[in-house]
């Protein structure tokens, strides 16, 4: 399930709303509906953060809709229900400012421990993206997300990964789009992803995506990817590693 909430208006006359459930993430520009994302696959800063999100959250929309906020109390890391043996909730906030229909801006935190109380880490976790409207055919997004999390519990010493993206996306026609994106993830220490190799996780990636409208309700897709790494993290159908990886995905969605 990837979202199933309730919530209540909070004000007659404001935009504020209290909501308890299974919510989309609070996090990153990518959403779990492949088709409303740029690009076919997820971008690795995607894949490496929480789709679905479960808790409260409260939200508020300025009128002219150029401001949302809103403030979570979390099961966590993506969970439906907490980690066994962690009493702490996690919380989170969200702030996006569309100055324009051209420009939005985002900022998303993440605070909290996804161990046992017995073994608790703290994590904390920034996310940000710029989506920018150059003109009626190219588009961009930039984002940035930072996290760190304690070596060891009650230890100042932290873990630090990283993770910036850039898209462009061209759409010459109403049916067709092209995008390009260039993206690297450095996890040295294997909070997020674990290789147990020297250097840890260090990808680079590239990609170029193809969109086909074929109709209002039927989108085809194909794309090229290069993943490139430090290390050989990468398993070959004959059991050798190496540290490149290339593929070509397709796909057709079907939307109703």
């Amino acid at each position: 399930m990837y979202e199933g909430n309730a919530g209540v208006k909070l004000s007659g006359e404001k935009n504020l709303w209290l909501d308890v459930g299974v919510f989309p993430s609070h996090i990153g520009f990518e959403s779990a509906v492949g088709k409303d994302n740029w690009t076919l696959t997820r971008s690795l800063g995607a894949d490496n953060t929480p789709y679905f999100e479960s808790g409260t959250k409260i939200s508020y929309a300025s009128k002219n809709d150029k401001w949302f906020l809103s403030s979570l109390v979390l099961n966590g890391w993506q969970h439906i229900k907490p980690v066994e043996g962690n009493t702490l909730p996690s919380f989170g906030t969200q702030i996006t400012y569309k100055s324009s229909p051209s420009v939005t801006l985002n900022s998303s935190t993440f605070i909290g421990s996804d161990k046992p109380d017995s073994d608790r880490r703290m994590r904390y976790f920034h996310n940000f993206y710029a989506i920018f409207k150059l003109n009626n055919k190219l588009s961009t997004t930039i984002g940035f997300d930072i996290g760190v999390e304690q070596k060891n519990k009650d230890s100042s010493n932290m873990n630090i990964w990283f993770n910036p993206t850039t898209i462009l996306r061209y759409t010459p026609t109403t049916k067709t789009a092209v995008a390009i994106r260039a993206e690297y993830y450095q996890d040295k220490h294997g909070v997020i992803i674990a290789t147990d190799t020297p250097n840890g996780f260090k990808t680079w990636g590239f990609s170029a995506n193809f969109d086909y409208s074929i109709t209002n309700f039927l989108l085809w897709r194909i794309e090229a990817r290069t993943l490139k790494s430090k290390d050989d993290i990468f398993i070959a159908n004959n059991g050798h590693t190496s540290n490149i990886n290339t593929f070509i995905t397709t796909s057709l969605a079907i939307s109703f």
